[in-house]
Formats: C-alpha cells, structure tokens, sequence
C-alpha cells in the first residue's frame, strides 16, 4: 500500500506542476487554465469518494482499486494524446475519479479496518512513506519531459502506474472483507450511516477540518509570494518553502504519540488551536527571516499532523463499523476545500490589498475552527 499511494501521487497529483510550464510553452494553453483543470479533477474526486467509501463497505478493495488503477492509467494516456485543451481538461476529470479510488482516503478505510485499534502506527507509515511522492516523482517527471518531450513523458508516466499499482492494488488488497480488526468488539447496535453524517458532532468535525484546511494550504501554499512582501529574498522564501514538507514528516512522525494519552477531540482542538496560531504568525510576524522560516517548518508540522487527524478523526468517535461510508462523506468537503485553497490565497490577496491582510482572514478562519472542535464531542462509544 506505502508503494501504490506513492506511486499514485507522484503520477496522478504531482506530476503536473512539473509539467505545467513545458505544456503551455508547446500549446500555448494558459498555466491557470491548466491548473483550473486540475482542481476541477480534485473536486470530482472528493464526490466520487462518497460512492468509494459507500462500495468500500460493500466489497472488499481489490476491485475497486485496480480499476481505479486502470482509469488513472486512460486519464494520464489522454493527457498525454490530448489534441486540444478541452480534452486535456476532460483527461483531469477522468483522473479526478481514478483520485478518488486511489489515494489516500481508500487507503484509509484499508488501513484502518486491516489494523483495528493499532491503526495510528499503520497510518503513519503510510503518509510518511507517500509523503516523498513529490520528491521522487517530481524529478523523474522533470527528467522525461527534457529527454522525450511532454506528451511522451505522459505516456511512458501512464506505463508506470499501470506497472505499478495495477499488479499490487489486485494481489495484496482483499478481494471481499472478512472477519479482524474491523469487526466491532464492544457490542450494541451497528452504527447508523445517516444518523451519524447528520449529527451536530459530525458537521462541526467537518466544519473544524474544512476551516483549518482552506486556512493552513491557502496561505502554505502561497508561502513565496507572502515572504517576498515581508521583504525576504527568493532564495530564502523558496527554502522556507521546501521546509515546509520537511516539518510535514516530523508532524507525521509526532503524531503517533498523542493518541494514546489524548482525547480524541484534544487532539482536534489542540492542533487545530496550532495550525491557527501557525497561520496567525505568518500573518503577522514581520521577521527576520530566521524566525519566518521556523514558523514555516512549524506550519508544515501542523499540516502534517492534519492528515493523520484526518485520516483517524471520524474512526476515533464513531468506531470502523460503516467506516468507509462514513469517511468518504467526512472527507468530500475538504477534498474541496483542500482543491480550491490554492487559488483562493491569491484571490484574496489581490481584493484585500497583500498577502499579510489574506493571511490575517485565514488566521481568523482558522481560529473559528479552534471553536467548532470543541464542538466534536459523541456521546457513542467507538465501535472498533
């Protein structure tokens, strides 16, 4: 599983940043434009989900990961063919679907039912081992487009993860679910799939994780340009940056310590407080430059932290009966939210005037999630 999500981000998420610049140069298509394509892609995989999860439940994850496979093998072949940018856009939809059978949230819900209530060490494995997709992937990308050219480098891209991924998704995933850790231990009725999603509990979890997400990428994500109006030099910004994802593995690493002596809405509050104190000194920390960066690794920290929260939140308080029902719905929403972030920091910035003044907005976001988290209390006992 650590290789297929690996290899599935490197070629389904990061790939195309590498390739934007080459791709408009050869087309003429237009940078955003591409990159609207690709969030729109993001954004049908956070409602594919949804029926992902629900189909988890049902089946095992074999099949359903395999063919996720094979369509993100067609989308990456059509980029790759694409004669014009409305097929272009087409193929980041389709590998929007490919996104939603293939990354992390199935892999959660594989995860976690395999591993039961050892599952927070098994998770983080999991994200540390993916988080160095980019930096695998990226230079291999980068490689294939300068010796073979873009569309080329896109199809032999495509003969990776279908060499890749294909074969372990059908031979290491259960073809049908069967009794272990998922099974629930403590007796009682099954969870109830509509009367959890609608409970206050669930829509304040997931209020708290869309906040914290839209706040922490919108501003991490436009790190450069909001150090560069702090006066810092693009050397340094474009360092500060890369710190970012080393501060993600210590987080993840970090992580794996609290759950065993935290309540799991202390976890929530406590780092969700973090992550808005984080992006509160982004905003308003003028310097130096030192301090800057370290505030940076700190946020990195958070949002490392962030996707484990993410990945354990909803099994913490409801159990892993209906699991995967339960967290494809939890996790649509900030899929969204985390697919539109990016933009939304530039946007901002330009109506208010800086990127200090967007990252004073996000801090405030942030911080109305800090209260929502109080708010994520059950009154269930976790059925794992």
């Amino acid at each position: 599983m650590c290789v297929a999500q690996t290899t599935s981000w490197g070629l389904l998420y990061y790939s195309l940043p590498v390739a934007l610049v080459p791709i408009s140069k050869d087309t003429g298509w237009s940078v955003p434009a591409m990159t609207a394509a690709f969030s729109a892609g993001l954004i049908v995989s956070a409602f594919a989900g949804v029926r992902v999860g629900r189909a988890l439940d049902r089946t095992g994850p074999r099949l359903l990961m395999s063919a996720g496979s094979v369509i993100g093998v067609l989308a990456l072949l059509l980029v790759g063919t694409a004669p014009n940018f409305a097929v272009f856009a087409a193929a980041w939809l389709v590998a929007g679907f490919a996104q939603a059978a293939v990354f992390y949230q199935p892999a959660f819900v594989v995860v976690t039912r395999w591993y039961g209530t050892r599952r927070v060490r098994a998770l983080t494995t999991l994200t540390l081992v993916a988080g160095f997709a980019s930096t695998i992937f990226a230079p291999i990308t980068a490689a294939l487009i300068d010796g073979l050219g873009w569309r080329t480098a896109y199809l032999v891209l495509a003969g990776i993860l279908a060499v890749v991924t294909i074969p372990l998704h059908w031979f290491f995933l259960n073809a049908h679910w069967s009794s272990g850790p998922d099974q629930p231990v403590h007796g009682g009725p099954a969870q109830d799939v509509r009367a959890v999603v609608r409970s206050g509990s669930f829509r304040f979890l997931q209020a708290t994780m869309a906040l914290s997400t839209l706040a922490l990428y919108a501003v991490t994500f436009n790190l450069i340009a909001l150090f560069l109006e702090r006066g810092l030099s693009y050397r340094i910004a474009a360092i500060a940056f890369g710190l970012i994802g080393v501060g993600q593995v210590i987080g993840r690493i970090a992580y794996s310590a609290l759950p065993s002596s935290t309540s799991a809405v202390t976890r929530t509050v406590v780092l969700t407080a973090a992550g808005a104190a984080s992006v509160w000194a982004l905003a308003l920390v003028p310097g130096p430059a030192g301090l800057l960066v370290a505030v940076a690794v700190i946020a990195g920290m958070v949002r490392g932290c962030t996707t484990l929260l993410q990945a354990t939140a909803v099994s913490d308080r409801w159990g892993t009966e209906n699991f995967g029902a339960l967290q494809g719905v939890f996790a649509a929403p900030v899929t969204v939210i985390g697919a539109l972030a990016p933009a939304a920091g530039p946007a901002l910035a330009v109506a208010l005037g800086g990127y200090p003044a967007m990252g004073i907005v996000m801090a405030t976001l942030a911080t109305t999630g800090v209260l929502t988290a109080t708010r994520t209390r059950t009154t269930t006992r976790p059925q794992d």
